[in-house]
């Protein structure tokens, strides 16, 4: 086991190492010229080299790439190019907001896909199957934009109208200062999130269990006189579980580095509108520090699902 997570780290670290070093290459030697933007276009060529020389961007592209290494590696992050503030600070005001999101939608889209997945296995071919297969291919079809502006339009503007003030339209209170009002401002994008997601996981799900319940130890269990019920959720949804744990592991970390879509329409103050407004204004440090949070927590995420196999799959074993 020990050995197995020390190749994993090991392999993760490289993986964020390559990750890193593209996403330099890609923002330092592309054509960009950051200091012309941050200084103004009525400004004069001194002030664009005060700039250049205040970020750093007037020293050779190895010095640079070594000093944002050295900074990586004691967890700097750097300092946006526009407010210079500092990175880790945007991070850690941001990732709450998604981590809310991402975390309450993964529960929801767990919930609704799994659930749909087992009960169209459980009756292959019957109006529920088709019904859920239905609905699966509606909302995996469906944009998550346009699912987001449909709960603005109804569940928003056409309860206010008649009255009905309970969704709000955008924004974002804490955990710590209201569980309710937290979970109330959250209802929405959670949806939009769980619906659009678990269309996939209701597939996966469905098609896992009908080759689960076919293999012989099912049989097996089913004549040694146990349960349908016990059959289905004790020994072939475990199984079942394996190709939909994988598709988690990276929708989760996806999510966790910024849901770009979701906070854009409900205008939540996250990570992915963070990354937006970086883009538009070419903030490099804080594009770069983005990018390499969400590729950390995709690793991380991964490392978990291949703990997790032998757990659900006792015929699944970590090498020590």
């Amino acid at each position: 086991m020990i050995r197995f997570l020390a190749r994993r780290i090991g392999f993760a670290l490289l993986v964020l190492w390559v990750v890193a070093t593209a996403v330099f290459l890609m923002y330092f030697v592309a054509p960009h010229n950051v200091a012309r933007l941050i200084a103004g276009r009525q400004a004069t060529a001194e002030t664009v080299a005060l700039v250049r020389h205040r970020l750093g961007l007037d020293l050779p592209v190895p010095v640079q790439y070594g000093r944002f290494l050295l900074r990586l590696a004691h967890g700097d992050l750097g300092y946006s190019f526009v407010n210079s503030e500092s990175i880790g600070a945007i991070i850690r005001r941001d990732l709450p907001v998604t981590a809310s999101l991402a975390l309450g939608g993964a529960v929801l889209w767990l919930v609704i896909g799994v659930g749909a997945g087992v009960l169209a296995a459980k009756r292959p071919r019957s109006a529920l199957d088709r019904v859920t297969t239905g609905l699966s291919l509606f909302f995996y079809s469906m944009p998550t934009f346009l699912l987001g502006e449909l709960f603005l339009l109804f569940l928003f503007f056409r309860l206010y109208m008649a009255g009905i003030r309970f969704f709000p339209p955008s924004g974002y209170v804490p955990l710590s200062a209201s569980v309710g009002e937290w979970a109330r401002h959250l209802i929405l994008p959670w949806l939009t999130i769980a619906l659009v997601t678990a269309a996939t996981y209701s597939r996966l799900v469905r098609g896992s269990m009908l080759d689960v319940l076919g293999e012989d130890y099912i049989k097996t269990a089913r004549s040694k006189g146990l349960s349908e019920r016990r059959v289905t959720y004790r020994h072939a949804l475990r199984s079942a579980l394996t190709p939909a744990l994988t598709q988690f592991g990276i929708d989760l970390g996806t999510l966790l580095g910024g849901a770009i879509v979701t906070e854009q329409v409900f205008g939540l103050p996250g990570l992915g509108r963070e990354a937006v407004l970086a883009i538009t204004t070419e903030d490099l440090p804080l594009i770069i520090g983005i990018v390499i949070l969400a590729s950390a927590f995709v690793v991380v995420a991964n490392i978990v699902v291949d703990m997790l196999y032998a757990v659900l799959d006792p015929r699944v074993r970590v090498e020590s």
